[in-house]
């Protein structure tokens, strides 16, 4: 690592693209981007959402990791995963700077291949994930991004990708549960689906079909555990994080309807409005006027 480096404002970041082929997005996961990065002493990311999940591992230094509303030390050897369309925020400890080699990937099987390694929405952090072996693979990841001739390859990449994976799920002290057919209850994989699609247009059938049970059965469980139904929950998830945006972005109404799943700012605002008795206009408002009392 550390061969292509640029400073930025709160880090010294190295980063690479790739460009998935056809092949690789007819599979269940493909790698979109690989990076390092050392924080200087004010470096903070977020709040924020991102389009991809990322897997970050902590290198060095210290930090913390806050998503879903819960916060994680980082240090040393730890995993933690950002997930797409959750709001999240890090931010290394001024005398310990944060040494981070990350990935972004994306796929229809991404969900699962995290499951995997044990990482979920509900639990995004792992210490001591990154053995030497995993570090070995990252390195011989980073080998192939500077090599533009390996870079076109897909395989080559996707091997590489898949055994990171590999050797994540193997790793000494993960929990039985992450192995295939030892899976969170469907129950609780339908409030984990819901957490991460919620903005994609998603149906209760889907959610229905990805769990393997009945659409009544679901909504009725979802309902009696959750103390709502599986839409009113999506509508709660999608305003939360449009109250975020308001509150703590520039995005402008169109911007922040389609980050949460609406089609338009009409759609939007009026689901708004009925949801908290305000205009997506007004709530700005008012949340600014209350940070200058």
């Amino acid at each position: 690592m550390r061969r292509n480096v640029r400073e930025e404002h709160n880090e010294y970041l190295e980063i690479y693209f790739f460009t998935p082929t056809e092949f690789e997005k007819a599979g269940a996961a493909w790698p979109i981007r690989l990076g390092s990065t050392v924080a200087k002493p004010h470096y903070h990311i977020g709040p924020r959402i991102t389009p991809y999940y990322y897997l970050l591992f902590v290198l060095d230094g210290e930090g913390t990791f806050i998503q879903s509303g819960r916060t994680y030390p980082l240090r040393k050897n730890d995993m933690f995963c950002l997930f797409p369309q959750v709001t999240h925020e890090y931010y290394t400890m001024p005398d310990a700077p944060l040494h981070e080699a990350f990935f972004a990937f994306d796929g229809k099987q991404a969900l699962q291949l995290l499951e995997r390694i044990g990482l979920r929405p509900q639990s995004p952090h792992a210490s001591d994930a990154l053995t030497d072996e995993v570090a070995g693979k990252l390195q011989e990841f980073f080998d192939l991004a500077v090599q533009p001739e390996r870079q076109q390859s897909d395989l080559a990449r996707l091997a590489v990708f898949h055994q990171i994976f590999d050797l994540l799920s193997r790793r000494p002290g993960l929990n039985a549960d992450s192995a295939p057919g030892h899976s969170a209850s469907w129950l609780q994989r339908g409030l984990e689906y819901l957490q991460i699609h919620y903005a994609g247009g998603i149906t209760i059938d889907r959610v229905a079909e990805y769990v393997g049970v009945d659409r009544t059965h679901f909504t009725k469980t979802f309902r009696k555990t959750y103390g709502m139904p599986p839409m009113k929950y999506i509508q709660q998830l999608k305003m939360n994080e449009a109250m975020l945006l308001l509150d703590q972005t520039g995005y402008n109404l169109a911007e922040i309807a389609h980050s949460v799943g609406y089609p338009d700012p009409f759609s939007f605002s009026k689901a708004f409005k009925k949801y908290t008795g305000l205009s997506p206009s007004a709530y700005r408002s008012w949340k600014k006027s209350g940070e200058r009392s």
